[in-house]
């Protein structure tokens, strides 16, 4: 499984073809690939999630557009419930197929949940899909899984192509993130005129994901962790991870990956030293790593627990914005 090798240029754009933009939100979380696709020029009609603090965070910065998350399990949602769109998105549970997880697949209640995007895509027939997963997935169960997933795909008529992208190459974000990137269309021609994002350089610095300010409480001064970490944590322009037995460092002066894990006992949280001493990043800097808006709004009544996970589990949002605006792209053509 490969990235679309077909692209053919000899394909013409059609100018006075009415592009549909509008897309079917799954697995919407806090809303990282919605807001990737809006900022392509494309427009959601239809956002879902199980997880009810994610709801929280999402209601919070979409409901003033009149956008809600549809909370419910997947597998309870009829599809005539779902309106039509001519695009279908999801970044479908990852912890079944990560290398931090337990790595089950499909045999996990989780990864089942792929076979819920089949059910929708039989009954919805959207012209695109687009899927987000862990760099895992490409080689779980010796290639078996994403196999699966190609032939379920292709069975309904999509022309599929793959592609793992790091956040730090092709997304501006000083943060090492992976992830696979799952592209299909029903039109052959807009397939073969689909291509991934090429690399471009990195500029943003760890520095300019920071805040000048941050609370007392993100500090491990004179807390019991501070004592199995002071001579360990000391240049101010890396990131560090407390690995509950030793402290790594991130020499390649960006962000560790960031994990749902952060908001689960807390040791996964990157640390970094600053002028005040030693602290973790708090969740505005995670969002910040992440790509998301300086105006995206963090709620005050969810634990910072929730928030570290809920950025842990999101997107590299202009990572999703450049892919969706080649998507938008090659459906132009005929």
């Amino acid at each position: 499984m490969q990235e679309n090798l077909f692209a053919n240029p000899n394909n013409k754009i059609n100018c006075s073809k009415p592009l549909q933009a509008n897309f079917i939100d799954l697995f919407a979380g806090i809303g990282g690939i919605k807001i990737g696709f809006e900022q392509a020029g494309f427009s959601c009609v239809f956002s879902n999630d199980f997880d009810k603090n994610c709801q929280i965070t999402f209601n919070h910065n979409f409901s003033c557009k009149k956008q809600h998350l549809h909370l419910a399990d997947l597998a309870c949602i009829d599809s005539n419930q779902i309106p039509d769109a001519n695009i279908l998105v999801g970044g479908f549970p990852c912890q079944p197929f990560s290398i931090a997880g337990y790595r089950h697949g499909f045999d996990d209640a989780r990864g089942n949940v792929f076979f819920e995007i089949i059910r929708i895509l039989q009954h919805k027939k959207p012209a695109v899909i687009f899927l987000e997963n862990v760099k895992n997935l490409k080689n779980h169960n010796q290639g078996k899984t994403i196999k699966t997933i190609y032939q379920a795909l292709q069975n309904l008529g999509y022309f599929i192509c793959d592609k793992v992208l790091n956040a730090m190459e092709y997304a501006n974000l000083p943060q090492n993130r992976e992830r696979i990137y799952i592209v299909g269309f029903k039109n052959k021609n807009s397939f073969q005129n689909f291509s991934f994002p090429t690399k471009i350089p990195l500029t943003n610095t760890i520095a300019n994901c920071l805040q000048q300010q941050v609370d007392e409480k993100y500090y491990y001064n004179n807390k019991p962790l501070f004592a199995k970490i002071k001579n360990e944590v000391i240049c101010k322009n890396s990131l560090y991870q407390w690995r509950r037995q030793y402290v790594r460092q991130n020499k390649n002066a960006v962000c560790p990956t960031l994990t749902a894990n952060m908001g689960m006992g807390g040791h996964n949280v990157p640390i970094i030293a600053d002028d005040y001493g030693i602290r973790k990043l708090t969740p505005r800097e995670c969002a910040n790593f992440q790509g998301f808006p300086f105006d995206y709004k963090l709620p005050e009544n969810l634990p910072d627990s929730a928030l570290y996970k809920q950025f842990g589990n999101s997107v590299a949002v202009p990572l999703i914005k450049r892919i969706a605006e080649q998507i938008k792209l090659a459906m132009l053509y005929e």
